[in-house]
């Protein structure tokens, strides 16, 4: 593991704003390091408000999508809301249509088949809807690269809107409208907002016309914040906000399959990693094993005992993934060994029974092992397909794009991505990709690395500090939970491995004459001996509060010693 401090901001700024907020500096430290440097933009990141949510017809196209709809509300025809098989494609099905239903009802969904139709807009979903009478298919979390499947469309007098976040390429689609804040001549002022979340702006410009308030629409943030969660995108602007209220609903009075889907869980109040590891798995299971429409169908059910029905079977579906991914993680871990390859600079494994649907999750796994850019491979038809995850600071789409004369075709960002090729290039492929790794790659992305937001001393672990620190989430990308440094700490001759493999470290801990403050570090048993008499460590951790049998206590989460 390497440590890096966060370089320190302008000591200025920092002063400036400890006095104007009456915070010690080092939490000023943690704000102005999150591009938060006055009173103003402190109180609107400390006390989100919906108000501060931008005018939805900022966004280009917004106007012809609300009036194509309208239109066909007045006209009476059949709307089709199309989506991708993720958490954030369903839920911004559920979102649209489920909206839309409350006043119009000539509305259906359309999820594809992972496995038959891939990702995105499909020639199938749009023989689908000409064969039932749709003439307007509103496409989200996809859509902004399908030119030729909305030409396809127009031949057959059927009408798009897109609704998408991902990158487009340099022509758009020829749809009616085409709403994607990444878009060159788009000025909407925040520009990271997940598909669901232009799902919901087209429903709050859709409400205006229903003289709808903002209050009005908050029942279906439980499905944005939901997206937000598992899509990773930044917890800044407008998803910040978002997120904010969507988990106040979660908690209060989320709709009946999220109700479903968190019943089984002990937790009173669920945090954004609840959301994370909780729900958002259980959704994707659904797209992974069996369809993604079996997540659309929990997430739009109104009656609660019919919910939890299908909660239960997304449920099984969810142990099916968990057993999948384990085995084949286990698979892939011995053939790196067989293969000689634990020195390599990238990890591509294949076997043609993995299941397509946990690849993804399994080259996630593979990095936790050997921290490097990994390929997992399957067999899909008479290809192969993979799904490439990277590790902090390496570009695998740029390297994929590097290695494309080996491939059929390939689609992603820096972190995440998948592709096909034939079975004779895959051997070709596999030594072009370790190749161009060992050519690109800095040394220092090969080692994990722990990113330090600011060094402090226990006695600075004040109650005040605690409902500060409370108030910066939700957190996520660009606005993570702080990491802290102290020095000089000492065990107090609790260490203790805990866990089936005791693998787990758990100590009580204290720095000087500070009190003693209990600390639990997942993964680091091998660490104890660190620790053992009263040798002073240095640790770095986050500042967690345990819930134990209704009491609350403060407890460090470390996340490694030296």
């Amino acid at each position: 593991m390497r440590w890096t401090i966060k370089p320190k901001p302008s000591e200025e700024k920092v002063k400036q704003l400890a006095t104007a907020l009456n915070v010690a500096d080092f939490v000023a430290t943690l704000l102005v390091q999150r591009g938060i440097e006055t009173f103003e933009e402190a109180r609107k990141f400390f006390r989100p408000t919906l108000s501060d949510l931008h005018n939805p017809y900022l966004m280009k196209d917004m106007d012809k999508a609300v009036e194509r709809i309208e239109l066909a509300i007045k006209n009476g025809e059949n709307i089709l809301v199309f989506g991708d098989y993720d958490v954030d494609g369903t839920t911004a099905v559920s979102l649209v249509a489920s909206y839309l239903k409350t006043y119009y009802p000539n509305v259906a969904t359309y999820i594809p088949d992972r496995y038959v139709e891939g990702y995105g807009v499909s020639f199938k979903g749009i023989d689908f809807a000409d064969d039932n009478g749709f003439s307007l298919i509103i496409a989200l979390d996809c859509g902004i690269k399908s030119i030729d499947h909305v030409g396809y469309a127009k031949e057959r007098n059927i009408d798009f809107i897109i609704c998408d976040h991902h990158r487009p390429g340099e022509f758009l689609p020829d749809a009616v409208a085409v709403l994607d804040p990444k878009r060159d001549d788009c000025s909407y002022p925040y520009d990271e907002l997940c598909g669901c979340g232009i799902g919901f702006k087209l429903i709050q410009a859709l409400g205006e016309n229903r003289n709808q308030t903002i209050e009005d629409l908050t029942s279906y943030l439980d499905l944005v914040a939901t997206a937000i969660a598992a899509d990773i995108v930044p917890m800044t602007g407008e998803n910040r906000i978002l997120a904010y209220f969507g988990l106040q609903v979660i908690n209060a009075d989320p709709r009946p399959g999220i109700k479903a889907l968190v019943h089984q869980v002990k937790k009173q109040t669920l945090d954004i990693t609840d959301v994370v590891f909780i729900i958002a798995p259980r959704i994707n299971a659904a797209g992974r094993i069996k369809h993604g429409n079996h997540a659309v169908e929990l997430l739009s059910e109104f009656d609660f005992e019919q919910a939890q029905q299908f909660a239960s079977e997304i449920e099984a579906y969810n142990s099916e993934r968990k057993d999948l991914d384990k085995q084949i993680t286990k698979e892939a871990l011995g053939q790196i060994l067989e293969n000689n390859e634990k020195e390599r600079f990238t990890t591509v494994v294949f076997q043609e029974d993995w299941h397509k649907g946990v690849i993804g999750i399994v080259a996630s796994r593979l990095i936790e092992t050997y921290y490097r850019p990994t390929l997992v491979f399957t067999k899909s038809g008479d290809k192969y397909a993979a799904s490439a995850r990277s590790v902090k600071g390496f570009d695998v789409y740029n390297a994929l794009e590097a290695c494309s004369e080996h491939l059929e075709q390939f689609g992603g960002h820096m972190y995440a991505a998948g592709m096909t090729l034939l079975e004779e290039n895959y051997q070709l492929f596999k030594n072009a990709f370790e190749k161009v790794v060992e050519e690109t790659i800095h040394p220092d992305s090969l080692t994990p690395e722990i990113a330090v937001d600011a060094e402090i001393n226990f006695d600075d672990i004040t109650p005040k500090l605690i409902r500060i620190l409370k108030q910066f989430e939700p957190f996520g990308p660009q606005n993570m939970t702080p990491v802290f440094l102290t020095k000089n700490v000492i065990d107090t001759g609790y260490a203790k491995k805990m866990g089936g493999d005791e693998e787990h470290l758990k100590l009580f801990v204290r720095q000087n004459n500070s009190e003693g403050i209990p600390a639990i570090g997942f993964g680091l048993g091998n660490k104890i001996d660190l620790t053992t008499n009263k040798k002073p460590f240095e640790a770095v951790y986050c500042i967690d509060e345990n819930e134990w049998n209704g009491k609350v206590s403060i407890q460090l989460r470390l996340k490694d010693i030296k």
